[in-house]
């Protein structure tokens, strides 16, 4: 009888283990989060605060910490998402233009000024483009939680303010390792020059290259005033959403509660970036572009008319990468655009 008893209170101790959450010593010591910039810049701090907010709401059960300047790929930003894969990173806030050459759909976002504004971001993200791409993404062993942002890419250079394509011309512009934006600048006159974010401004302070492209917040961030940019031209002419994922097999060694609490730490830490990436660059707040002006840097904003000169100039480009990333994906994502 006693036996029995014991029986009895074993089992009822086993079912009552195996309903609470995984304990911290079934998981690893630590977790390795990916990102390409610091805490300094919006993207790194949207980084750190999701490794934060995981520990915050998993009571100390998964402890992330972050890799900046994609340190575990050697510095490589696109060999990031093929890295995630492999295992050598457990979670990442990655860009959609250093993961698109393992996933072209990634490719949308960086097609020639296909988004005009904020609310267009908004409208792929949060629509039903921004689902068909976390679809896509989950079928190649990671799992995408939530849209971050790194912001609209904008131009500058050493040499003069840029109003027309031809004022391009010559110009030794820095681009990250993707096809589709030599092509970009190529079409517009310019000499791209592809490197890692850690070789850019060495290369800009010996003008090795003469300009960049990149958002306010990384400019304003890295005072790339004083690596010779004195010429900003806002054209806005593609946008980097980030997104936070994490590896597959990770997220499959974790229970359910805890899959829970990394969705709802990144959707949170998500929406904190974004708002940093957009703040004093956007509606009614221009403190960044105040503040970027008074380091002596010459700011142009272009007119609808000199961006429509833009977009014909790289029209061609834009149609033949609609291939590419995929017409349907293209036209749902113009007419979610057109609606919004």
């Amino acid at each position: 009888m006693k036996n029995l008893i014991r029986i009895g209170l074993l089992a009822s101790a086993a079912l009552v283990l195996s309903a609470l959450p995984a304990r911290a010593a079934d998981y690893r010591a630590e977790y390795r989060l990916s990102t390409v910039l610091p805490e300094s810049f919006p993207w790194g701090a949207g980084g750190l605060r999701w490794a934060e907010l995981i520990k915050e709401r998993t009571g100390g059960r998964i402890n992330v910490k972050m890799y900046p300047g994609t340190s575990l790929v050697g510095g490589d930003q696109t060999k990031e998402f093929t890295a995630l894969r492999q295992g050598t990173i457990d979670l990442a806030v990655g860009s959609t233009i250093n993961w698109s050459p393992q996933v072209r759909e990634l490719n949308l976002f960086a097609l020639p000024f296909l988004m005009p504004d904020y609310k267009a971001i908004d409208a792929l993200t949060k629509g039903e483009v921004g689902r068909d791409l976390f679809a896509v993404l989950a079928t190649k062993d990671v799992v995408p939680l939530a849209w971050g942002e790194n912001g609209f890419r904008e131009i500058s250079n050493s040499k003069r303010d840029i109003h027309v394509p031809d004022d391009l011309k010559g110009l030794k512009i820095r681009v990250v390792g993707s096809p589709l934006f030599v092509e970009t600048i190529s079409a517009l006159g310019g000499n791209p020059v592809q490197m890692s974010w850690a070789d850019a401004q060495p290369a800009m302070a010996t003008n090795a290259v003469d300009g960049q492209e990149n958002p306010l917040s990384v400019f304003a961030a890295a005072k790339l005033h004083t690596v010779g940019q004195k010429h900003v031209t806002l054209w806005g002419y593609v946008a980097d959403p980030l997104i936070f994922v994490v590896s597959r097999q990770v997220w499959d060694s974790w229970s359910p509660e805890d899959q829970r609490a990394v969705r709802e730490a990144a959707e949170q830490a998500a929406a904190e970036e974004v708002a940093l990436a957009r703040k004093g660059i956007s509606g009614n707040d221009d403190e960044m572009l105040k503040a970027i002006a008074a380091n002596g840097v010459s700011v142009v904003r272009l007119t609808e008319a000199e961006k429509q000169a833009f977009q014909k100039a790289t029209r061609p480009v834009f149609d033949k990468w609609v291939k590419l990333v995929g017409a349907p994906l293209v036209t749902k994502a113009e007419a979610a655009v057109a609606k919004r």
